[in-house]
C-alpha cells in the first residue's frame, strides 16, 4: 500500500504521532479542480463523490441543523491522497473557517488515529481546539482540529478501519499504471 498508515515511524512519535495520509484543498468546483490537478501534477485519477450528506455535525461546539453538505474528489498524488472539497450548501462549517465564498486554498491534512477520544485529549494537551466533529451516514465519526495558528490549516482525524484503509488502497491502486484517461470518475 502506498504510505501505509499502519507502518511504524522510524523516528520517535509526537503526541499525535501518526503520519499524514491526505492533503486537502478547498475549491470552488471539485470536478474542475480534479481535472486541473491531473493535468498540472499528474495526480489521479480522481473519484468524485457528490453532495456528501452527514448524519450529524458540530461546528465550534454547536450542533448544526443542516450539516455541511459537500462534494469531494479523491485521487492519489505521489504517496498521499489528494482531496479536492467544495461546500455545496452555505452555512457554518470548517471550510468557512478558512475560506469565504469564492476563495480556495489548502484546507487540511489528514491522519488516521487509533482513538478519536484519545486524539481529542492529546490535542487539548497541545492547546488545540476541535473545530468540527461529524458523522457519516454509515456511522464513521471524523473531526477537524484547529491547527491554523501552528500550520496554517486544519488537521482532519478519523479512526483507522479496514473499510477506510480499503478506500485508500482503492484510490492508490487506480493510480498505479494509470494512462491518464478518464481523469475524473463518479462514485455513487
Amino acid at each position: 500500500m502506498v504510505n501505509d498508515p499502519r507502518q511504524a515511524y522510524s523516528q520517535e512519535a509526537g503526541v499525535l504521532g501518526e503520519p499524514i495520509v491526505q492533503i486537502a484543498y478547498f475549491v470552488n468546483n471539485s470536478e474542475q479542480a480534479a481535472a486541473w490537478a491531473c493535468k498540472a501534477y499528474g495526480a489521479g485519477p480522481f473519484f468524485l463523490v457528490e453532495r456528501i450528506e452527514l448524519a450529524w455535525a458540530e461546528h465550534r461546539g454547536e450542533r448544526q441543523a443542516q450539516p455541511f453538505l459537500h462534494t469531494s474528489a479523491y485521487g492519489q498524488w505521489g504517496n498521499v491522497m489528494m482531496e479536492l472539497v467544495q461546500q455545496d450548501v452555505e452555512g457554518p462549517s470548517p471550510f468557512r473557517d478558512l475560506f469565504a465564498p469564492g476563495e480556495q486554498g489548502l484546507h487540511h491534512t489528514a491522519m488516521m488515529v487509533e482513538s478519536l477520544e484519545g486524539t481529542y485529549q492529546a490535542a487539548a494537551e497541545l492547546g488545540l481546539e476541535v473545530a468540527a466533529r461529524a458523522q457519516t451516514l454509515n456511522g464513521r465519526e471524523f473531526a477537524f482540529i484547529d491547527t491554523v495558528a501552528q500550520q496554517g490549516h486544519l488537521l482532519e482525524v478519523y479512526e483507522r478501519s479496514e473499510q477506510l484503509l480499503g478506500f485508500y488502497q482503492f484510490v492508490a491502486d487506480a493510480a498505479r499504471g494509470w494512462d491518464g484517461k478518464e481523469p475524473v470518475r463518479r462514485l455513487g
